[in-house]
């Protein structure tokens, strides 16, 4: 069965690669200026990461910060190339993915009790 806290880690991850793939096509589209920081874009990124880093000291709570952190990352690798590749139609190389393929592996070797 899964845990609460994993589930929680990975809808955090989740909300976090949300807001990172907005970051990515409001600043690529904007630029980094003063003026970009003030649009409603950039309040819904702050709000999207305030929500993502509740559900990051829930885990923190619940989980040794090692294994949370292993996780964490493993799942924004998976989540982030997936956002990259159906919004932003970015290809990777085949040696990348198998890092992405490693860090598969290695969130369920995590996530093993």
């Amino acid at each position: 069965m899964i845990s609460k806290a994993l589930l929680i880690l990975v809808g955090t991850q989740l909300v976090y690669s949300v807001s990172d793939l907005m970051g990515r096509i409001y600043m690529h589209r904007h630029g980094f200026h003063m003026a970009t920081f003030l649009t409603l874009w950039f309040l819904i990124y702050l709000v999207l990461r305030q929500l993502a880093m509740f559900g990051q000291l829930y885990v923190f709570a619940h989980v040794e910060l090692g294994r949370t952190m292993a996780l964490m990352g493993a799942s924004s690798i998976v989540i982030s190339n997936l956002l990259g590749l159906l919004f932003l139609k970015e290809m990777l190389s085949p040696l990348a993915y198998v890092g992405v393929t490693l860090a598969v592996i290695s969130f369920f070797v995590m996530a093993a009790r």
